[in-house]
């Protein structure tokens, strides 16, 4: 009975989804592109790991050239630099995962709290610009400002008693680790509070009347309400930034250092870089190495962080 129970339930569902193909046939011809795209340019390409185990030429290609197991993981964590990148990428990404990542929610909450439509509409424009502005003319501009004849490096030695220096050049931690988490502040806050002004905006005014009523102020509808409202898309975007922690700003960061500040800005990204292609050498085996060794890392920090969430707040990405 209970067999014949499962195959009626089967029949059911395939009956279900034949109809619903019939009758939504046309949402789902627009998803084929979309899956044509994946496929092709993110499924596909994973083959390419195969590069990680073998002395990879292009004219022997993935089939002919010889294999030589964990070679090249054993090179890479075995580099002088490594243990010294590991850090610097960790603490970066530890750095972008608090002061990065709440630096849009308070941006976000404070947008809420401004009356003026018109004011409240040019600070959010505002706020995207810098978003567009191409990374290298960022760095070369806080890389200018910066210098040691700079006008912020002059405003801190007049008004703070800071020392004249270029600050990029500066190999004393927290200075560089700091520098770039501000300025990865500037260019992305506005962009970054996007989804938390949407989620804000999605609260129920019923809501906000009531505590209104009841003697609430603002600060207090703004943490008993609001907070608790957006609280899963706070959760959601957590998890995914912990996920990408190890994708430290490669560009930014290869536009900033130099020698001299290897030992606090070179991170996994920039070290496989210089190992990899640096000085005429092109060791793709060696890139393939760093990138699965990337990619496991991140998958478990995202199944980890979501985990956590599910298990803190009872809601997770997946």
């Amino acid at each position: 009975m209970a067999k014949k129970n499962s195959y009626d339930l089967a029949a059911a569902a395939r009956r279900s989804w034949k109809t619903e193909l019939k009758r939504d046939w046309v949402v789902y011809m627009l998803f084929v592109p979309i899956i044509v795209y994946e496929v092709i340019f993110h499924y596909l390409p994973m083959f390419g790991i195969v590069m990680a185990f073998e002395d990879y030429n292009v004219i022997d290609g993935y089939f002919h050239s010889p294999w030589v197991g964990m070679k090249h993981f054993v090179d890479l964590f075995s580099g002088e630099d490594f243990l010294q990148a590991i850090r610097n990428t960790v603490v970066i990404g530890l750095m972008r995962c608090t002061f990065g990542f709440v630096a849009p929610i308070i941006f976000a909450l404070m947008l809420s709290l401004i009356n003026s439509k018109k004011f409240k509409r040019t600070a959010q424009t505002m706020s995207y610009m810098p978003n567009f502005v191409a990374a290298v003319i960022v760095c070369s501009l806080f890389t200018q400002f910066l210098a040691k004849d700079g006008p912020l490096t002059l405003l801190l030695s007049k008004l703070f008693g800071a020392e004249n220096q270029n600050w990029f050049a500066n190999d004393r931690p927290p200075v560089f680790w700091v520098i770039y988490i501000m300025m990865g502040i500037w260019q992305g806050i506005g962009w970054g509070s996007i989804m938390y002004v949407a989620a804000i905006s999605q609260v129920s005014g019923d809501l906000h009347e009531a505590a209104a009523l009841d003697g609430a102020s603002r600060l207090q509808r703004l943490f008993k309400i609001t907070l608790p409202s957006i609280l899963p898309m706070v959760l959601m975007m957590f998890v995914i930034n912990v996920g990408t922690a190890l994708a430290a700003g490669y560009d930014n960061i290869l536009l900033l250092y130099m020698p001299s500040t290897y030992n606090v800005a070179d991170t996994v990204y920039t070290y496989t870089y210089r190992q990899a292609f640096g000085g005429g050498n092109t060791n793709y085996s060696l890139s393939a190495a760093s990138g699965l060794f990337q990619s496991v890392v991140s998958t478990i920090l995202l199944v980890g962080s979501n985990a956590l969430s599910r298990r803190a707040a009872g809601s997770s990405l997946f």
